[in-house]
């Protein structure tokens, strides 16, 4: 793994606003596709800790009897190639960071998947009933 550059320091007040009101867990995409799923009558769990070898991640959503993983993946953080946008400040400190996100879920994907898991990967800016009739369908099937 290549070293991240140097952390930058934020481009304005506003930035460091922004940074600091992300969430990593509780997002409101993951608390409505979690309704949806239970109004279909789903049950899971949330945020579980995975590992396989030595790719150790958290996934969104877990069926763990049904080997399912759910990833509720964030534009910017994990570079959607339709809303993924670069910042224009501190380029140089989040290109590779974005890059190396990208990287990662490649790695925990087919992690996974070689053992045995299905691993469901759904853009946050994707309708939030098709996703859970999505995760639905893998969960009645699998």
């Amino acid at each position: 793994m290549s070293p991240s550059p140097e952390y930058p320091f934020p481009s304005s007040p506003a930035a460091t606003a922004t940074m600091k009101a992300n969430r990593r867990v509780d997002t409101r995409p993951e608390a409505l596709l979690r309704s949806a799923l239970h109004r279909r009558g789903l049950r899971f769990r949330k945020d579980v800790y995975l590992r396989v070898g030595d790719v150790r991640t958290k996934a969104d959503i877990v069926f763990r009897p049904r080997r399912i993983a759910v990833y509720l993946d964030g534009c910017f953080w994990h570079s959607c190639p339709e809303h993924g946008q670069l910042p224009q400040a501190n380029r140089t400190y989040w290109k590779p960071k974005l890059e190396r996100n990208v990287q990662r879920d490649e790695e925990v994907t087919r992690a996974l998947e070689a053992d045995g898991w299905t691993v469901i990967r759904i853009w946050e800016h994707e309708p939030i009933d098709l996703a859970a009739q999505r995760i639905y369908e893998a969960v009645r099937e699998g």
